[in-house]
């Protein structure tokens, strides 16, 4: 479950490509396919051509909008490295669910899955959470799509109707999702997700409740702000209730007692109504989550419609970041064995706290350039920067925007932060890598350079 109005994309050729692969060794990963599969990011709408991902082939068409650098995530599954942080989250919040919510036949209430792949339909993604056809968020300046019909999850809510199709009214989803994006310290474009899902029958609802044989889960009604049209103030009131208790176990278990907690009025599509959890955390208070009643109409349609429930999803980088001190989200994706060996701890419970790596000094280099007079978005050059410049970049701030006042030509002048996670660079050697970003601004978004 993720806040919506989540965040085209750029070629860059082989040439510039080889022209930086003396610097950015070890940064991108061989993607197998066919076509030309061999430049930063798959030609749009070439055709004949494919993806070949995860042994399966998906066609190219005008959606198509992937890049080698992106490309090169799929299958790592941090989650599922052992001693990972990102692992160590999962497992700490597995452990949990399995302790505190346990069946009849004492065995875990909640199913987990943290290996369902990362390939989704657009039905999926977002038809089956309620999207609308013409919400921003399906937009391809936001999102990775493979072409018109598939796509990798822009979040794990994605596998939500099909595992209540299948009967589960009680799991966890685990995994790693993809969205464009700015590009600092707290985003990138491939990050993990946790969802949770929980159903309850009107028996399982009520059951404790003095006179709770004569409740009812459903009605008939208007809609409101603290309700669906379907549901019952009791109900939702009850679903609430436990949504909120069981998200404060977990915090609290996470983060220890005495921590403050409030709640914040927001919408989803596919929750109302909606929530987002903020922390009190060394005084600042911080977005943890999203969660809310789940919509009866995507309860219905998945073909549970005598059974009311809550979702929950949360980022497991932003979450680690917090509770390890861990500063900057590229470190997750490092294999420098002083970051990983901070993590491999006796017990998953055990309070962790990131010892810093020595900060190599950053190298600053801008562009600026004249923007096309249409489809250009900012998401467009961010993609093309981090596929020629992978994880050197630090970040990428919009420092300065002008407006000619004869021409009405809009410029743009972007600061470009370089700094390697474990070792010093130098203007020399990123030389290159900033001429190739340069050249493939020109190339691939029909911007006019200024440099």
């Amino acid at each position: 479950m993720v806040c919506l109005g989540l965040r085209r994309v750029a070629r860059a050729n082989v040439y510039l490509v080889r022209k930086i692969s003396s610097v950015c060794r070890g940064h991108q990963h061989r993607v197998l396919s066919s076509g030309p599969a061999a430049s930063g990011s798959f030609a749009q709408g070439a055709p004949g051509s494919e993806v070949l991902l995860l042994g399966k082939a998906y066609p190219q068409d005008a959606h198509t909008n992937l890049t080698r650098k992106v490309l090169s995530k799929v299958g790592r599954n941090l989650h599922n490295q052992p001693h990972h942080p990102l692992w160590l989250l999962k497992e700490r919040v597995k452990e949990h669910f399995y302790r505190q919510y346990v069946g009849r036949s004492r065995t875990p209430l909640f199913s987990v899955y943290d290996d369902l792949p990362p390939v989704v339909t657009t039905w999926q993604n977002f038809d089956s959470l309620l999207i609308p056809a013409d919400h921003p968020s399906r937009k391809k300046g936001d999102n990775y799509y493979l072409n018109q019909t598939h796509m990798l999850r822009a979040h794990t809510s994605a596998h939500q109707w099909d595992l209540i199709h299948s009967g589960l009214d009680a799991f966890l989803v685990v995994g790693d999702v993809y969205r464009r994006d700015q590009i600092d310290a707290q985003h990138y474009p491939v990050f993990h997700q946790l969802e949770a899902v929980r159903l309850f029958s009107k028996h399982e609802l009520f059951a404790g409740i003095r006179d709770g044989e004569s409740l009812q889960l459903f009605e008939q009604n208007s809609r409101s702000a603290h309700k669906q049209e379907t549901h019952t103030m009791e109900a939702v009131k009850l679903v609430e209730f436990d949504l909120k208790q069981t998200l404060t176990r977990l915090v609290t278990h996470l983060f220890g007692d005495g921590l403050e907690i409030r709640w914040v009025d927001c919408y989803f599509p596919f929750t109302h109504p909606s929530f987002e959890m903020e922390v009190n955390f060394r005084g600042e208070w911080l977005e943890l989550l999203g969660c809310g009643v789940m919509e009866q109409q995507l309860v219905n349609s998945a073909g549970a419609q005598e059974k009311i429930g809550w979702a929950f999803g949360l980022g497991l980088e932003r979450l680690a970041m917090i509770l390890y001190d861990i500063p900057d989200i590229r470190l997750f994706w490092s294999e420098d064995e002083r970051f990983l060996k901070q993590f491999r701890v006796a017990d998953i419970n055990q309070n962790v706290k990131f010892q810093p790596l020595s900060k190599y000094p950053a190298v600053i280099n801008d562009i600026s350039f004249w923007l096309p007079s249409e489809n250009y978005t900012e998401n467009d050059f961010y993609d093309l920067v981090r596929t020629i410049g992978g994880d050197l970049v630090e970040k990428v701030d919009l420092i300065d925007k002008f407006e000619h006042p004869k021409t009405h030509k809009t410029s743009h002048c972007y600061r470009i932060t370089y700094r390697h996670m474990e070792r010093t660079l130098s203007q020399k050697e990123l030389k290159h890598v900033h001429q190739a970003i340069q050249e493939a601004a020109v190339q691939d978004l029909g911007v006019e350079g200024r440099f």
